[in-house]
């Protein structure tokens, strides 16, 4: 506990003394403020003035006694700021999610619950749309049986033309197939993320009770 009050008040003279310095400064003129800068190279260099290319790079004020009374950060371009957002909302969203983990689950076994719930209810969905497929699949090779009675699968000078409806319903039938397999991979690769997202939130749970003032 002293030792945190020492370092508290370490801090709190040291920014009075900062703040004491920008005063004097103002006061006597003689006493001019110095820069430091670093250039394109990474050499850093001293002056009582900073050179035009480098005015909005990262520089520091010094007082005549060459302490630093001040850091300018370097202006960001678009890009850069981008980025920072991106950084900044990331960070939000994890704090967030943290705190939803937190109010959320009372253990590990809560999370495994609903996990193993989701999994089942996909699990489910696959396997109604696998039963579904093979019900087309039925119905198509049935529907191939038929066209085969008609041209131009049959070569006989005397088949007839197919039937539109026939030729419909192998289309829409083909087509559903498609689709049906499609929607089976969707679930799957839903049924991967759900896992990897449960598993992921299961070892971020276990690190914020191990420690709670984890952030």
């Amino acid at each position: 506990m002293a030792a945190d009050i020492i370092r508290v008040l370490g801090g709190l003279a040291a920014a009075a003394a900062v703040a004491l310095a920008a005063p004097a400064l103002a006061a006597d003129p003689a006493r001019h403020q110095n820069y430091s800068w670093v250039d394109k190279n990474g050499e850093r260099h001293y002056g009582d003035a900073v050179p035009p290319e480098y005015a909005q790079s990262e520089r520091r004020v010094l007082n005549n006694q060459g302490v630093e009374v001040q850091r300018v950060d370097a202006e960001k371009n678009a890009q850069q700021l981008a980025e920072q957002r991106k950084r900044d909302q990331a960070t939000l969203e994890r704090a967030q999610h943290d705190h939803f983990l937190l109010t959320t689950y009372t253990s590990t076994k809560d999370i495994e619950r609903l996990r193993d719930e989701r999994l089942d209810q996909l699990d489910g969905q696959i396997k109604a749309t696998v039963a579904y497929i093979d019900s087309l699949d039925a119905r198509l090779k049935t529907l191939q049986a038929r066209a085969l009675m008609f041209k131009p699968y049959n070569s006989k000078p005397d088949a007839r033309r197919m039937p539109d409806d026939l030729a419909e319903q192998l289309v829409r039938t083909s087509n559903e197939v498609r689709s049906q397999h499609r929607s089976m991979d969707r679930r799957k690769q839903e049924q991967t993320a759900v896992r990897a997202q449960f598993e992921t939130d299961i070892a971020r749970y276990r690190e914020l009770t191990a420690n709670p003032a984890q952030g």
